[in-house]
C-alpha cells in the first residue's frame, strides 16, 4: 500500500476502533446497571450500637475489631450539610474501620435530618446541648474525664468552639478540613477555590433572613447545587465519561455509585444555624476575633489549651487551605501540629492515596499524646508501630 493511502487508512481505522470500544462500553454499562442490586450500594455499614439519643441526634459506638490500645475514646462529628457515613463509605475506604483495627474506641454523632420543625435550632443548641450531651454520655459509658474530639468541616468549627467553652472535657482536639479564618485568602490558590466564601460574603443580611424565613432551613438541594456549580464541567463529565470508564469493572462501578449515593443524600441545614454560619462566620469572621457568642458566652479561642492536630487537604476547593491553616496562632495550645494530605475536601476520606495515611496518622498522634501524659504507656505505641 502506498504511504499516502496508509496515512488515510490509519485515522479511519482508529475512529472505527474508538466507535467499537464506545459501543462495547455502552453495552457493558447497561448490563452492569441492570445487574446491580440496591444492597450492593450500601454505605456506612461498620457494625455499631446506638448508645444515646436526644431529639433527632443519635450517638453511635462502633463495635471493636481489635484489642483496645487507646484509653481515651474518640468522638467524630461531621458537618450538618453532609452525612457522617463518608467516614465509613465502604469496607476498603473507611477511616472508622482503619481506626478500629488500630485499637481506637470510636463513637460518631449522627445529626439526623433537620426539617422545618428545627427552624430555630442554633449553634448553641448543637454545641452546648447535643454535642455536650453526647460527650457527657461517652464520659459516663467509658468512665473517663474527657474525650478525643474529631470534627470535620463545619463539625470541626463546632468542635473548636466546644473545646474553647468546655476545655476540661476535651483531652485532644482534631480538626479536619475545618474553616477557622473565614476571610483568609491565598493568591496562589487555583481558580475556583473558595467560591462558597464569595457567595456567602456577597449575600445581604436581608437576603439571608428572607431565605430562612421562606424555607425554615437552608435546603440540602440548594447546597448540593452550589457544590456542583463550583466545578460544573467536572461534575457534568463524571456521569458520562467517568461512568463509561468504570462500567466494565464492577468494583470500580460500585465505588462510583457509593460516592454518588453519599453526595445525593444532602440534609437540610437548620435555619438559625445557617444564619449564624453565614452572617457571624463567613461575613463577620467572629470566630478568630473571639467575638462569637454562644449561650451568652464568648468563644475565646485562647482557652483551647489541649493538644491540637489540624489536618487539611492540599486540593480542597470548598475549604481552601488558607482558611484552615495557621490555627495555632489563635489558640492557647502549645502542642499544635498540622498535617497536609494529598487530596480534596472529601477525598481525604475516600481516596486510595490516603487510606494508609489518615487513620495511622490519627492513631499515632493520639497514642503519642497518651504516652506524653503517662510515659509508662508503651504498649499503645509499640502495638501501633
Amino acid at each position: 500500500m502506498p504511504q499516502s493511502e496508509k496515512a488515510v487508512a490509519d485515522p479511519a481505522s482508529a475512529i472505527l476502533n474508538s466507535v467499537t470500544d464506545l459501543g462495547r462500553q455502552l453495552t457493558q454499562s447497561a448490563k452492569t446497571l441492570t445487574e446491580t442490586r440496591d444492597d450492593e450500594v450500601e454505605i456506612g455499614t461498620a457494625a455499631k450500637d446506638e448508645v444515646w439519643r436526644s431529639d433527632k441526634v443519635i450517638l453511635y459506638r462502633y463495635k471493636a475489631t481489635a484489642d483496645r490500645k487507646l484509653k481515651t475514646p474518640l468522638l467524630a462529628i461531621f458537618s450538618l450539610v453532609g452525612r457522617y457515613t463518608i467516614l465509613d463509605l465502604q469496607e476498603d475506604r473507611s477511616m472508622v474501620r482503619n481506626l478500629l483495627k488500630l485499637g481506637v474506641d470510636v463513637f460518631v454523632l449522627d445529626w439526623g435530618s433537620p426539617s422545618l420543625a428545627d427552624r430555630y435550632l442554633s449553634m448553641d443548641d448543637y454545641i452546648n446541648d447535643y454535642l455536650d450531651g453526647a460527650i457527657d454520655a461517652i464520659r459516663e459509658i467509658d468512665a473517663v474525664p474527657s474525650v478525643n474530639l474529631l470534627g470535620v468541616c463545619e463539625g470541626g468549627t463546632f468542635s473548636l468552639c466546644y473545646a474553647a467553652l468546655h476545655p476540661k472535657k476535651v483531652a485532644n482536639l482534631i480538626l479536619m478540613v475545618t474553616p477557622v479564618d473565614f476571610h483568609a485568602k491565598d493568591p496562589s490558590e487555583p481558580v475556583g477555590h473558595g467560591l462558597i466564601n464569595l457567595w456567602s460574603q456577597n449575600l445581604k443580611g436581608r437576603d439571608v433572613d428572607e431565605m430562612m424565613d421562606a424555607h425554615g432551613v437552608l435546603p440540602g438541594e440548594l447546597m448540593g447545587s452550589i457544590f456542583t456549580s463550583m466545578n460544573p464541567v467536572r461534575n457534568a463529565l463524571k456521569y458520562n465519561l467517568d461512568l463509561l470508564e468504570v462500567a466494565d469493572d464492577k468494583k470500580k462501578f460500585l465505588n462510583f455509585l457509593r460516592m454518588e449515593k453519599w453526595i445525593a443524600d444532602r440534609p437540610h441545614h437548620p435555619g438559625e444555624v445557617a444564619k449564624q454560619w453565614i452572617k457571624d462566620l463567613y461575613q463577620d469572621n467572629k470566630l478568630i476575633a473571639n467575638e462569637l457568642t454562644l449561650d451568652s458566652r464568648k468563644v475565646h479561642l485562647p482557652n483551647v489549651t489541649m493538644p491540637v492536630l489540624n489536618i487539611y487537604a492540599r486540593d480542597d476547593h470548598i475549604v481552601p487551605t488558607a482558611m484552615t491553616r495557621g490555627v495555632g496562632k489563635y489558640i492557647g495550645s502549645k502542642q499544635y501540629t498540622e498535617l497536609e494530605l494529598p487530596a480534596g475536601h472529601m477525598g481525604i476520606f475516600v481516596s486510595g492515596k490516603t487510606q494508609n495515611i489518615l487513620a495511622k496518622s490519627l492513631a499515632d498522634w493520639m497514642f503519642a499524646q497518651q504516652q506524653a501524659k503517662d510515659p509508662s504507656e508503651q504498649l499503645a505505641s509499640q502495638g501501633n508501630g
